[in-house]
């Protein structure tokens, strides 16, 4: 279960990220003494993730997977249990199998993934990772019958690729991510959803009292924060302005071409800002509803 502001950060990140593509389970709890694991994820057979949605953690997530990330560098502890979760997920998926009368491959079973701010080469050492040169700096996996890798989010290349694994890091590795997110197109969704939950994450941290703690975190989540509040109100402000323009649309239309189907304006309702301007000077010319539907089929995609 979610333990610290990062915790719930890191799982809430995956899920937003991730949940377009498959199945998000936060938080699973394995077979056997009571564990969880942070995030599960089962890649949906109807939506495929191709390498330039994603980046790396579309590479990550093309097979079924366990994401336990790691604020710090995990111990040979944390990395142990992590491992003991995986093998757990497995005998679960080979009895159900045996129950069901199913073969199950050796791809089927799912990859552990431990995403680490950092890991020395003690600890990479101490359980035999290493790199793989078809993955990008920063990625050691442990022999392929053991699926398992670990990713040290530090050493991780600075690049779009990597973006979304280096929100999970620390410093300025993090800082920086931070700046892409922030740097991204204003009508980009994942800017919007990126910000709300580093914004989230600020108000969590001042809750549990851990602001002095994180003093550099703060600095960060404080800039994601507050473009995050110039974003919701000018959202606002334009949400207002279209609503607006919406009543006043619809008030003309009823003067001239007099009463509206609910369907009709159901259609009027969903047009931008733009189009209900170019409605307001068209609508001039309408004596007929026919006249009004005509501008809608002609200027609204369907």
């Amino acid at each position: 279960m979610a333990k610290n502001p990062f915790d719930s950060f890191s799982k809430q990140l995956l899920e937003e990220i991730l949940s377009p593509y498959g199945a998000v389970e936060v938080s699973r709890e394995v077979p056997g003494e009571s564990q969880f694991v942070d995030v599960y994820f089962e890649p949906s057979s109807q939506t495929a993730i191709t390498p330039t949605e994603l980046e790396l953690l579309g590479r990550i997530a093309q097979t079924s997977c366990l994401l336990e990330p790691f604020r710090n560098q995990p111990t040979p502890s944390e990395v142990r249990s992590c491992l003991l979760k995986l093998y757990q997920v497995h005998g679960d998926y080979q009895r159900k199998a045996r129950r069901e009368k199913e073969a199950i491959l050796e791809n089927d079973l799912p990859y552990l993934w431990i995403l680490a701010s950092s890991a020395s080469e003690n600890l990479l050492n101490g359980f035999g990772f290493s790199a793989n040169h078809d993955w990008p700096s920063g990625v050691y996996f442990l022999h392929p019958s053991l699926r398992t890798a670990i990713i040290s989010i530090n050493q991780l290349p600075r690049n779009e690729e990597t973006l979304f694994l280096r929100l999970l890091g620390k410093g300025q590795t993090q800082k920086q991510a931070v700046n892409e997110v922030i740097g991204f197109e204003a009508g980009d969704s994942r800017r919007s959803a990126i910000l709300r939950l580093l914004a989230s994450w600020k108000i969590s941290l001042e809750i549990t009292g851990e602001t002095e703690a994180e003093e550099e975190l703060m600095m960060v989540l404080t800039q994601a924060y507050l473009e995050w509040e110039q974003q919701t109100e000018q959202r606002g402000r334009q949400e207002g302005e279209q609503a607006g323009e919406v009543r006043l649309v619809l008030r003309q239309l009823t003067r001239r071409i007099g009463d509206i189907s609910p369907d009709v304006r159901s259609q009027v309702q969903a047009l931008s800002l733009a189009q209900l301007e170019s409605l307001g000077e068209a609508l001039l010319d309408f004596f007929t509803p026919s006249d009004l539907e005509s501008w809608l089929a002609s200027n609204v995609a369907g």
